[in-house]
């Protein structure tokens, strides 16, 4: 009889008698504390954190538990690895991209320009080298990582005024996540600034911003981006599948027991699954809302996508001339990336490119 049926038959004295106590104790109860680095009224993002920590406690009976926490409750957004390396925080939730600030290597772990899709990149973390490379990375930081769910292809953004080409991108002071997307559009004249989502309505509106990218039409709309700045482009060629990651202090998952990483593990891929599928079904209606609202959208100029990717490569080459660690992690991707487009041309994107010509 397993551990699990003798506690259920015998009872809290069935057990002391059998001398199965230790396996009580060791199954004492858990208290985790997440930060994200994203506001509660983002409920796909911060939902996804919702979910696991609420899959967490159904698993285990209520004996782990994981209280979730918006961006500066705790501590402010973008303070959370410091937090997980120093051993002060057992979890978080975030873009990895964010620190590239630390390492142009946390990039991977999110997207880069002209970088993996949703699908793709699941693909490339779970049963290709991503996870591995990334773990092996963020060891650096005591910790590891799990998904929280990905975008998928993101929109260009929000502009207050027309970009006609790549001229018009010129002295723009843009909003962006991070990561080496802020490299390649300073390259293209634009002037990269960084801030946290709550942040940057008041800014659009006081003209201190110029233009804003966060992920697409149903957070853009909860932020009202659309008041502030009506021209709204695609696609968002820097963030082809942003990908979420809950961060775990190291220390703390090898503390657990096994049950409770398995529990764990579990719980971050429901809340994956959910936060992606949730993202699928929620954005085409809100494009519909926003257009409904007057919002301009518009694709970006081909001369526009052609800089930018020159602009990204010329990116990836320096870092690579400097760190034989990104190239080493870039360099899988792309292979990854190569073989993945191919599946493509013969699976998604011929069905998908027909279904656009006919009338369902």
């Amino acid at each position: 009889m397993d551990r699990r049926s003798i506690l259920k038959h015998a009872g809290v004295a069935g057990v002391l008698a059998a001398g199965a106590a230790p396996a009580v104790r060791a199954q004492a109860a858990v208290r985790w504390r997440l930060a994200s680095s994203f506001p509660k009224s983002l409920d796909t993002i911060f939902g996804s954190a919702q979910v696991m920590a609420e899959t967490v406690k159904k698993l285990s009976g209520g004996k782990f538990e994981i209280s979730t926490h918006a961006g500066g409750e705790l501590m402010p957004p973008f303070a959370v690895v410091d937090s997980l390396q120093n051993g002060s925080l057992e979890m978080a939730q975030t873009a990895p991209y964010y620190f590239t600030g630390k390492d142009s290597i946390f990039a991977f772990g999110c997207a880069v320009p002209f970088g993996l899709t949703a699908r793709q990149m699941d693909a490339w973390m779970e049963h290709g080298n991503g996870r591995k490379l990334m773990d092996a990375f963020y060891a650096n930081y005591n910790m590891r990582s799990f998904s929280s769910g990905n975008t998928g292809t993101q929109m260009g953004g929000w502009y207050r005024k027309e970009i006609k080409s790549v001229a018009d991108l010129k002295g723009l002071k843009m909003r962006m996540g991070g990561g080496l997307f802020g490299e390649a559009m300073a390259k293209l004249g634009v002037v990269p600034q960084n801030m946290p989502a709550g942040d940057v309505y008041s800014a659009l509106e006081k003209g201190t911003l110029d233009a804003t990218e966060f992920v697409g039409p149903y957070d853009d709309e909860k932020l009202g981006f659309n008041k502030v700045a009506p021209y709204y482009y695609y696609p968002g060629w820097w963030e082809g599948g942003a990908e979420l990651e809950f961060f775990v202090n190291t220390k703390a998952f090898d503390a657990l027991s096994a049950e409770n990483k398995e529990i764990l593990v579990a719980a971050t891929k429901v809340a994956a699954r959910d936060m992606t599928a949730k993202y699928d079904a929620v954005n085409p209606t809100a494009l519909k809302r926003l257009v409904a609202a007057k919002t301009k959208l518009m694709p970006f100029p081909k001369d526009v996508m052609d800089a930018g990717f020159k602009a990204s490569m010329e990116v990836f080459a320096e870092h690579e001339a400097k760190s034989a660690e990104f190239k080493k992690i870039h360099q899988d991707m792309r292979a990854f990336q190569r073989d993945q487009i191919l599946w493509s041309r013969f699976s998604e994107y011929r069905y998908d490119s027909y279904l656009t010509t006919v009338k369902l």
